[in-house]
C-alpha cells in the first residue's frame, strides 16, 4: 500500500496527524521513562506504591516505546486504514487502563487521564477511517 503524499489534506486531517504523532511520541517517552524511572512512571500512570520489582514496569516500558514509534510511522507514511486500526484498538486499551487505576488506585486524575486519552483515540479513529475510506474511494 502506497503512502498517500499527493492528496491535499484538510485542516482537520492535518490536526489529526500531528496529535497521532504527538501521540505516539509520547506514548514512546512514557516508556523510556518506565525503563528509566519504574516506580515514579507506575504511580504517574495511577498505580499504588510498593510494587515489587521492575519486570512489569520493563514490559510496558517497551510496549510503550514500540507502539507509539508504530503510530508515528503511520503518521509519517500517511497510512490511513492502519492509523485507523491503531486508535481503534488504541481506545480499547486507554479505557481498560482507565478501568485498571479506577479498581486500584481510584485517583480520579489519573482515570480521567487515560479516560480522556481514550475519547482522543476514537475521535482519531473516526477521522482515519473516514480518510481511508476517502482515499480507497479515489482509487
Amino acid at each position: 500500500m502506497a503512502a498517500d503524499h499527493g492528496t491535499r489534506l484538510g485542516r482537520g486531517e492535518r490536526a489529526a496527524l500531528v496529535v497521532a504523532a504527538l501521540g505516539g511520541t509520547l506514548l514512546a517517552i512514557i516508556g523510556v521513562r518506565f525503563l528509566i524511572v519504574p516506580e515514579q512512571a507506575a504511580h504517574s500512570f495511577g498505580l499504588p506504591r510498593g510494587a515489587e520489582g521492575h519486570a512489569l514496569h520493563h514490559i510496558v516500558a517497551i510496549r510503550d516505546v514500540w507502539l507509539g514509534l508504530l503510530a508515528v510511522g503511520l503518521v509519517w507514511l500517511r497510512q490511513w486504514p492502519a492509523l485507523a486500526l491503531w486508535f481503534g484498538l488504541a481506545t480499547l486499551v486507554c479505557f481498560a487502563d482507565a478501568s485498571l487505576v479506577a479498581a486500584n488506585a481510584g485517583k480520579w486524575p489519573y482515570v480521567a487521564f487515560h479516560a480522556g486519552s481514550g475519547i482522543i483515540c476514537a475521535v482519531l479513529t473516526v477521522i482515519f477511517g473516514r480518510r481511508a475510506v476517502a482515499a480507497a474511494s479515489e482509487t
